[in-house]
């Protein structure tokens, strides 16, 4: 029996003739050729995406009865223009597109982008009542002064990556080097998110813990010095362990100096390395009060593992003297990195006459050294008694405060 070939207008079961379906490429083509003034002309025209391949529709796909067009048919050109005809539809850009034409912004690494900036809050004066009257409508900023102050607080509290150990020495006794290891030491546990530690190697009976924690207070607590540490130091493995042999002064962490003339001068070399080793393990600053002189047994071992020192001086004539042999006699004996980048402190604790030329002095001493900065007359430093930063003057705080930043600055 012969194959039948289904017409396209064969009729369905009801006897209506079935309409022919086409794909949408044959009715775009067609809509082409028959309106071709809605078209764009081709130097306007965007060009269109490449055209989706439309699924095959399973009745188009019927082979049909008729008979295909010969090449040069009138029809056949019609119904299939060129290929470089224009397609009917404009191309217009999509929010996909618009979005990846766009630069992304960084949300992570600039959130200022999106959030205006807010100036710092003032503190005091005209800038902080005005603030403070308007609710903070008002708000002109921090003044040049406490712009200073915050900048001072930054460099204190800079992070830092391993321990350091800054030395406080001088020549002469008696000229504020104990006081400024106190105050330094009071300022830097205010500022910064770890406690320092500061550490009595006097070999003349430092009375650095007495200066931070008052007479009274220290004869109450538990007597322990630097050599009741040295001869516990193999079983003490934590930092509660190391902490029954210093003392507290508020945040700042010390450790007595020995009182007992006859042992305080037998510090060595070797069993400060040792204490600093362990002092190493806890904290990321450290003080030590040297006492007076270079040469005494435990100054090799302290000058060894220092990272920079404060050299305490005074207005007197013979101090200022002092200092500047301090810094020559370190620079002749292998140390002359840390006198280039030693710390002058003079402390006007006697507050001298003004026969004494105060800028000459400072003259005198500022071009061997780092940085230099004076400590005004203050009786909570002269009197020999309690360093509290409360009772203190705001030029000695501001002055503790510079030294404390020009010490983190030296930690490299």
């Amino acid at each position: 029996m012969p194959a039948v070939t289904p017409s396209p207008f064969s009729s369905n079961d009801a006897g209506t003739p079935a309409t022919r379906r086409t794909s949408w490429a044959e009715a775009a083509a067609a809509a082409d050729a028959i309106k071709p003034s809605r078209a764009p002309s081709p130097a306007t025209a965007a060009p269109a995406p490449p055209a989706r391949q439309p699924a095959a529709d399973p009745i188009a796909s019927v082979p049909s009865a008729e008979p295909a067009a010969a090449p040069g048919d009138v029809a056949s050109e019609a119904a299939s223009p060129p290929s470089d005809a224009p397609s009917f539809r404009r191309s217009r850009p999509t929010v996909s597109d618009a979005i990846a034409d766009s630069p992304m912004p960084d949300f992570i690494s600039s959130p200022g982008l999106f959030v205006k900036e807010q100036k710092p809050r003032p503190r005091g004066g005209i800038r902080g009542a005005l603030y403070n009257l308007t609710g903070g409508a008002w708000n002109l900023g921090p003044g040049p002064k406490q712009r200073q102050e915050d900048d001072l607080a930054r460099r204190i509290s800079r992070q830092l990556q391993g321990s350091y150990n800054t030395a406080v020495l001088s020549l002469k006794g008696g000229i504020g080097k104990t006081s400024t290891t106190v105050g330094v030491g009071l300022t830097l546990a205010e500022y910064r998110g770890d406690a320092p530690c500061a550490i009595d190697a006097n070999p003349d009976s430092g009375d650095l813990v007495e200066r931070a924690l008052g007479e009274g207070i220290y004869q109450q607590a538990s007597p322990r010095t630097i050599t009741d540490l040295l001869e516990n130091i193999e079983s003490i493995d934590s930092l509660t362990a190391l902490a029954r042999y210093m003392h507290h002064a508020g945040r700042l962490h010390l450790i007595a100096g020995e009182q007992d003339p006859e042992v305080s001068d037998s510090l060595t070399a070797e069993e400060y390395l040792r204490i600093r080793k362990l002092i190493a393990g806890y904290y990321s600053v450290a003080l030590t009060d040297c006492g007076t002189g270079v040469t005494h047994n435990a100054m090799s071992g302290i000058l060894q593992s220092a990272d920079n020192l404060v050299i305490a001086a005074g207005y007197a004539v013979s101090g200022a003297k002092r200092a500047r042999s301090t810094l020559h006699w370190l620079a002749s004996h292998g140390y002359e990195d840390l006198a280039r980048n030693a710390i002058v402190v003079i402390t006007d604790k006697d507050e001298v006459s003004s026969r004494v030329d105060k800028d000459a002095i400072e003259e005198h001493l500022s071009g061997i050294c780092r940085e230099l900065i004076a400590v005004p007359h203050d009786r909570g430093v002269a009197d020999g008694d309690l360093v509290t930063l409360d009772v203190l003057k705001a030029e000695t705080r501001r002055a503790y405060k510079e030294i404390a930043a020009a010490i983190v600055d030296g930690y490299r």
